[in-house]
């Protein structure tokens, strides 16, 4: 039985329309130009390409016959005889038995094959619904990127307007084996940089260089200084343990001393002569000079270096320092806190020369420093690389991306594979089975078909046709066998092909009878369906008002009331014939489970007709 016709992009149907029925007899009216006969054709051949926006529901229905005047062109007038009507006799009863054996185990099996095919077609649209669900939740990796910024829109290049081709793009990435290092902060910085006439390459940072670590281990700080112990003042000048005071002090004292003296700066006496200053130089002799003036060199070239240190802001205010701006300012302090600390001691060493000073080894420090610097230069090496060649820097970030959105996407695509696996494999169970069940559908049509060899005619078809005619008062031409499976029209007394003779009335009935005797009967000897789906479009256009009744009558007995007939399908531009076939008893329609249509003119769709009334 077919459920559902949807029309659309042909002939008058220029929009979507669509009927939907649950019954086994449907009328339908329409006036000339509605679709009726366009409805028809595509029943009649659903695979022209004029019908590739048209479907029905289920593609695979009953058999099915159709009425129009596609049928009477393929089979009165292209034809060169008529297809022979093949019906049971009842001259072989135990071919008969077996007939009416295999057709019932054929009708269970179709039984089972529905079901399985509703089993299969309930699975295939419970993964449609998983997958559809996957579809949009990785949807919104485009709503999230070609908005805003658009930085990373590039990205997405081909997979915008079609969420089927994004989610597809997106299963076909390996998870990465581990979490991606960037982000996609990071990507965007990268991806600005690149893109644009702004975009240029960046310098690398230069070491923090220090030229003065050999200060550091000079051994003359763990040297205590002093002067000529032989001189008179050595004990007095150690006792006050600051030579270096006592050095200073010196250069306040003019060249020349008189004999009387000169007073001293505490006692105001004239204590300090030419004999004690001469004692005092003799404690700061060549070798202490010689001491304190490398000391002082040392001291000089450090705090000269110190001054000339890169400051910090070097390395902070690179771009590509940003994310480790914390570590290299730490790493700068602890540098800068050595330096400061030796030159205190240096400066400590020269007030008392005598004391011990033991300054830090600064090297490791601006090694560690320096790691910094190599690592972020190494990324700015690569940037430049890959600024030389944008192109391929870009496509190199793009991959970038699709394992950044494949990692966080990573739940939504492990639980899809895992529906998709369990759905394969009930799939492939449920079509084992209606493998399984065709195979003995075939076998069991083969059984018919060979039984029905045995005990088919093509008189009976003839007699009946011709009855037909004659029932109808029609009784200037009939049909007759041509061959074994061969029928033509000739006039009575004639044996020519009269059928290019006949009215277009005429034409039309000698066309219906045949083709209810077709539909009663087989088309072949082989021929082993069960149940059709009949479609008749308007079978009374040509006839005159008499044989309207007549015509009723007749669809309503070889039709509406045999079992043998799934469906049927009546379309018609008479309102009296739609009203002659419409039983008038609104509940008795039900029971025999028939609805009426009547099509809208101007728009060409159809409303279910429940009453008197639209």
């Amino acid at each position: 039985m077919i459920t559902d016709i949807h029309m659309e992009g042909v002939a008058s149907f220029k929009g979507s329309s669509s009927l939907y029925t649950d019954k086994k007899i449907n009328l339908i009216y329409g006036l000339n130009g509605t679709g009726k006969s366009t409805l028809s054709n595509f029943l009649y051949d659903p695979t022209d390409q004029k019908f590739n926006r048209c479907r029905k529901a289920p593609e695979q229905a009953d058999s099915t016959l159709v009425d129009n005047q596609r049928f009477i062109q393929d089979n009165f007038y292209i034809a060169d005889s008529l297809r022979g009507i093949f019906s049971l006799s009842k001259e072989n009863k135990a071919a008969e038995e077996k007939i009416s054996k295999a057709e019932a185990a054929l009708a269970e099996r179709y039984k089972t094959l529905q079901k399985k095919q509703s089993t299969k077609q309930d699975a295939t649209q419970n993964f449609a619904t998983q997958k559809q669900q996957a579809i949009d939740e990785i949807w919104k990796i485009k709503k999230t990127y070609t908005g805003g910024d658009r930085v990373l829109e590039y990205c997405l290049e081909g997979l915008r307007g079609q969420k089927e081709k994004l989610f597809e793009h997106l299963i076909s990435i390996d998870k990465p084996a581990s979490e991606p290092q960037k982000t996609i902060p990071s990507l965007k910085k990268e991806v600005e940089a690149l893109k644009g006439d702004s975009a240029h390459s960046q310098p690398e940072l230069p070491k923090l260089e220090f030229s003065a670590h050999y200060v550091e281990s000079n051994p003359i700080h763990s040297k205590a200084i002093a002067g000529n112990k032989d001189s008179e003042v050595a004990a007095l000048i150690e006792n006050l343990g600051n030579s270096d005071w006592v050095k200073h002090g010196l250069e306040f004292l003019p060249d020349h001393l008189d004999e009387q003296g000169q007073p001293c700066p505490f006692c105001q006496e004239n204590t300090i002569t030419q004999a004690l200053v001469t004692r005092i130089k003799d404690y700061f002799d060549e070798t202490y000079q010689s001491d304190i003036s490398a000391l002082e060199a040392l001291h000089r070239r450090y705090k000269e270096t110190c001054n000339n240190l890169k400051a910090p802001d070097t390395y902070t205010e690179h771009p590509f320092s940003a994310k480790k701006n914390a570590v290299i300012t730490q790493k700068y302090q602890t540098c800068k806190k050595i330096l400061d600390d030796n030159l205190k001691a240096i400066e400590g060493k020269l007030k008392n020369p005598r004391s011990i000073q033991r300054l830090a080894d600064s090297r490791q420090a601006f090694a560690a420093f320096n790691e910094e610097v190599v690592a972020i230069n190494n990324s700015i090496k690569a940037f430049n690389t890959r600024l030389a060649n944008r192109v391929a820097a870009l496509e190199s970030l793009k991959n970038e991306f699709w394992q950044v959105m494949r990692w966080q996407y990573d739940q939504t695509v492990t639980r899809y594979k895992k529906d998709q696996e369990t759905s394969d494999s009930v799939l492939s169970v449920l079509e084992k089975d209606i493998k399984a069940v065709n195979t003995d559908i075939d076998a069991q049509k083969n059984s018919i078909a060979d039984a029905q060899k045995e005990t088919v005619n093509v008189e009976e078809a003839v007699n009946s046709i011709n009855l037909g005619l004659i029932d109808l008062g029609i009784d200037d031409f009939k049909i007759v066998n041509h061959s074994e499976s061969l029928y033509r029209i000739v006039r009575y007394d004639e044996s020519e092909d009269a059928f290019h003779t006949l009215s277009e009335g005429e034409k039309m009935m000698i066309s219906f009878l045949y083709f209810c005797e077709l539909c009663k009967g087989r088309t072949s000897a082989d021929d082993t369906a069960t149940h059709r789906i009949a479609v008749i479009d308007d079978p009374i256009s040509s006839l005159s008002h008499v044989f309207i009744f007549n015509v009723g009558q007749l669809i309503k007995t070889v039709f509406f009331k045999s079992e043998k007939f799934s469906q049927v399908f009546v379309l018609t531009h008479s309102l009296y014939f739609f009203y002659e076939l419409t039983d008038p008893n609104h509940e008795k329609r039900k029971k025999k489970k028939e609805s009426e249509f009547i099509q809208n003119v101007e728009e060409c769709v159809w409303q279910q007709h429940s009453g008197n009334e639209v």
